[in-house]
């Protein structure tokens, strides 16, 4: 259990201190939530932070339940088993894919407020969000890295389901999480405080 964003952001850092001032790393962090973690990891590994936006594509009738998930280049990730399990077809989601596509635009415009993105090209990347349930949002952000040709991705995060966990241990070249607990449902549960964050705070840690 984690007291809140920013203490697992502290404590999430001294896993990873081999890379603190590290040439060449970069801290990215999966708006919103991940983004306090991430800023707490750059700053105490005095590293720089930029965002990494990706966004899941869910149900037409259920939001929530992540079907897929779209980055920057609008290269999609799909959850086809659960696709064909609810007897749905990818093209029933192309709509939600493209709206999402424009909330990545306008989220990297909004919280980058001017400030040029940081080129990603031959680092090494922390990739951090504050928990991770399906891992499909961290898939496409792995993804998305490896088509810009990083050198390599060092997942981050407090909390992971274990199944995600596994999952994504295939797309990264280290892993970093503290907890993968068997009775996974949902991140908040494992924060104390596990307040909604808004665009104003991931703008003022930018």
């Amino acid at each position: 259990m984690f007291k809140d964003r920013q203490s697992a952001g502290r404590l999430l850092a001294k896993h990873l201190k081999e890379y603190k001032a590290k040439k060449n790393t970069l801290v990215l962090g999966i708006p919103r939530g991940g983004v306090v973690v991430a800023a707490q990891v750059a700053r105490s590994l005095n590293l720089p932070l930029d965002i990494m936006v990706t966004r899941k594509i869910g149900a037409p009738f259920q939001p929530e339940l992540a079907l897929g998930a779209v980055d920057a280049d609008k290269e999609v990730v799909w959850n086809l088993k659960e696709i064909n399990d609810l007897g749905l077809k990818i093209k029933d989601l192309k709509k939600e894919a493209e709206k999402q596509v424009c909330e990545i635009k306008r989220r990297e415009v909004l919280y980058r407020q001017g400030k040029t993105p940081l080129s990603v090209a031959d680092k090494m990347i922390l990739l951090v969000d504050d928990g991770i349930a399906t891992g499909l949002t961290i898939l496409s952000a792995a993804k998305y890295l490896k088509r810009h040709k990083v050198k390599k991705i060092i997942l981050a995060a407090p909390v992971a389901s274990q199944d995600a966990g596994l999952k994504l241990l295939e797309h990264m070249d280290e892993s970093v999480i503290l907890e993968t607990p068997g009775d996974f449902q949902a991140v908040g549960q494992f924060y104390q405080s596990f307040e909604p964050v808004e665009d104003a705070e991931v703008i003022q840690l930018m």
